[in-house]
């Protein structure tokens, strides 16, 4: 493993341990949190284990762990000198480390832990805009994490926060989409959106779909997590792809530059 990957995963499991030890001092006990059967679509199945009573929502959480493995695996780094590179595989070890511990989580923390995915690809934007700033990723995560205080204050605060997170997400790499991106970049930022629109529509309409056959085995709740995992991934190579296109000169420029010189 590069030493980019261990101190990435490092910082990963360290802020996590910290997610979980503030969870368990009770802090969090008055958060409302959908944890009954009552709350799927998806029928228990009462002869399997209480952990796959719901075989197909529960199922779907180790898809984030194949995900999260796949981008650790994944050789996408950008172009450029040594630290270049390892700022870049870091960057995208983060994101791959934070799939891996999404998947076994729930309640609590698979709220809680919902805010900082979201906020790691404004961080990463950030970075592409404003180059390497340890402290603004910092900034960044730990404004997300307590913004889940809001979830203390109301008992829709998680909803509101989670609505801030994703339009902060959307208008930040529609931001550095227009400033280093190409056709490519815009295909994986579309696909993401979609995506996106696919995990919050078909997670708040679980119970209206099961009415259609199509969603009664396979519920809008299992449909959403496939989303949330695409978006996962399409963000994934949306920022690698960034890195090399922030690197690489489009070629009308290359042109433009060309020309200038004959001229």
């Amino acid at each position: 493993m590069k030493p980019e990957s261990g101190q990435a995963l490092f910082h990963v499991a360290l802020a996590s341990c910290l997610c979980v030890a503030t969870v368990h001092t009770g802090i969090f006990e008055c958060v409302s949190v959908q944890v009954g059967y009552e709350h799927y679509a998806e029928a228990p199945v009462t002869s399997l284990p209480a952990f796959l009573a719901m075989p197909f929502n529960s199922l779907i959480n180790m898809a984030y762990d194949f995900l999260g493995v796949y981008w650790l695996r994944s050789q996408a780094c950008a172009p450029g000198g040594l630290a270049e590179r390892q700022r870049a595989c870091y960057l995208k070890d983060v994101f791959a480390g934070m799939a891996l511990v999404y998947g076994p989580v729930h309640a609590v923390l698979d709220q809680w832990l919902t805010l900082p995915i979201f906020a790691w690809p404004v961080a990463w934007c950030l970075c592409l805009d404003r180059d390497w700033k340890p402290w603004l990723f910092l900034a960044v995560e730990g404004l997300s994490l307590c913004s889940y205080s809001l979830a203390l204050l109301h008992p829709r605060g998680f909803e509101l926060a989670l609505g801030l997170h994703i339009a902060a997400a959307m208008g930040q790499t529609l931001h550095t989409q227009g400033c280093h991106g190409d056709t490519s970049s815009g295909t994986y930022l579309a696909l993401g959106v979609l995506s996106c629109l696919g995990f919050v529509v078909l997670k708040l309409y679980d119970h209206e779909l099961a009415q259609w056959h199509l969603f009664q085995q396979l519920t809008g709740h299992f449909w959403s997590k496939v989303c949330d995992v695409l978006q996962f991934h399409f963000a994934s190579l949306f920022l690698t792809h960034l890195h090399t296109c922030r690197r690489c000169p489009p070629m009308e420029k290359m042109r433009s530059s060309v020309g200038r010189r004959g001229l």
